[in-house]
């Protein structure tokens, strides 16, 4: 597995993990639609009917095929990481916010 710092943090953690670049692959899209859904709900999400839950998610995770072939060389899943970081650090700062609004009332 030589050679491998042209490739990004992530992949290769994930290649050293499982020492097969395959696994890897599979791991890494994993990450990225499992980060990818957090952003979507937690930044753009609103309530939709089922089919229609079904039909976005289903192109998000054809999508991150294409994150997947740029995350290789390129920092995508450290990037998501960050913004759902910053999504759930402002949604928790809302939610504070909104209950010690609700209770100053």
């Amino acid at each position: 597995m030589e050679g491998l710092n042209a490739y990004s943090p992530s992949f290769r953690f994930f290649v050293q993990l499982t020492n097969d670049l395959t696994t890897a692959g599979w791991l890494q899209y994993l990450f990225i639609v499992i980060l990818t859904v957090i952003v979507f709900r937690l930044g753009f999400a609103k309530k939709l009917p089922l089919l229609k839950n079904i039909v976005i998610y289903v192109s998000l995770s054809i999508g991150c095929f294409i994150l997947l072939f740029f995350s290789f060389s390129l920092p995508v899943a450290e990037s998501l990481s960050v913004a759902a970081l910053i999504l759930i650090i402002y949604k928790i700062r809302l939610h504070n916010s909104k209950k010690v609004e609700t209770e100053a009332k």
